[in-house]
């Protein structure tokens, strides 16, 4: 079983990616912080007794460093595996990545960002294309109630009806980018209140699962690859996400890996993508039968506390999220250096 053969360790590897990167809070280097956050990535998983194998890697987009698509990760892909890896016992699973999700967030202290990752076993997550998509997460009790296809009006009031809110209410959490504008006039027009960030939209999406966090809804295009593990959360967790593969650069207007619309379907097809509009559910982008979600803020967000260092260490605040046992746990961990010399409750 996925969860008991390597639950807690899925933890250490987004805590020592969260670590490693928020050392680098603040200093105006995303880069740095992305790539440091990868390495510490990429070792520890390098210490599971796993075979395992990245489906979503990150960086492509801004020509980051990346656990690439494709690369195999786990004591159990090593040459000499057979020494010490049961093939009756060998995990395999498919792994999606974002070791510092908001790097602009890290680079500039502002809150948000995390190191997350989501896995499944081989075959259980999408593996999307680094183009954009089309996104709609909401609270569980609107699962299958409001649609992607229907205008943000439309949603606002299916949403209002199911949490028993007024529209004024509500709030929604979109990206601040010039694609948004339409939207964002249709939403405050509606009568909700808009959130802008201007990144990391995994934390947004991740809310809408949880109450008490004061956002009920995120609209709008985002990366896609953050949309697969977004989807993974909330697959653990009953909420409702959708997303459609945008493919066409003029509605992206920011830039798009590939330079043309026709280009783009091409690449589709040699995925074996050959409905590039469907839309998928969240049971579609996170399809396996186990699927974990794990989660370490980088910066204090809305669900999660940023890395905090104090002398003797360092403090981590964590989120694990599992199909298996239908459980969310946020997990506080004091991380101990060679030579404490104290060590931080608070």
């Amino acid at each position: 079983m996925i969860e008991t053969t390597i639950g807690l360790e899925i933890i250490e590897v987004v805590e020592q990616a969260a670590i490693a990167s928020a050392k680098w809070m603040g200093k105006g280097d995303k880069n740095t912080a992305d790539h440091v956050a990868v390495e510490a990535m990429r070792e520890r998983m390098n210490k599971i007794s796993m075979r395992g194998r990245i489906v979503i890697g990150e960086g492509e987009r801004d020509d980051a460093p990346m656990l690439y698509i494709g690369e195999e990760v786990g004591i159990c892909t090593k040459e000499d595996a057979h020494n010490y890896c049961n093939p009756d016992e060998l995990v395999e699973i498919d792994i999606a990545v974002d070791p510092c999700e908001g790097t602009n967030l890290v680079a500039y202290g502002q809150p948000g960002s995390m190191a997350v990752l989501a896995i499944s076993e081989k075959g259980g997550l999408f593996a999307a294309p680094d183009f954009y998509m089309k996104k709609l997460a909401a609270p569980p009790q609107a699962k299958n109630h409001v649609d992607i296809n229907k205008s943000a009006t439309e949603n606002l009031k299916i949403l209002s009806e199911c949490l028993d809110r007024s529209i004024e209410e509500l709030v929604v959490v979109v990206m601040k980018r010039e694609r948004h504008d339409a939207l964002i006039k249709e939403i405050r027009d509606a009568g909700a209140r808009v959130r802008l960030i201007s990144d990391g939209d995994v934390s947004a999406a991740l809310s809408c699962g949880f109450a008490g966090t004061n956002i009920h809804a995120l609209m709008g295009i985002g990366a896609a690859p953050e949309g697969v593990i977004s989807a993974a959360a909330m697959r653990c967790l009953g909420g409702h996400f959708q997303g459609q593969l945008i493919y066409d650069p003029a509605v992206v207007k920011t830039g798009l890996i590939g330079e043309s619309k026709e280009g783009n379907l091409e690449r589709l097809q040699s995925m074996n993508i050959n409905d590039p509009d469907k839309v998928y559910s969240a049971e579609e982008l996170a399809s396996g039968e186990t699927v974990l979600f794990a989660a370490s803020g980088i910066t204090p967000g809305t669900l999660m506390d940023g890395v905090r260092f104090f002398h003797g260490g360092a403090r981590t605040h964590s989120l694990v999220i599992s199909s298996q046992s239908k459980t969310a746990r946020f997990v506080d961990t004091i991380h101990i250096s060679d030579n404490p010399k104290t060590l931080q409750l608070r």
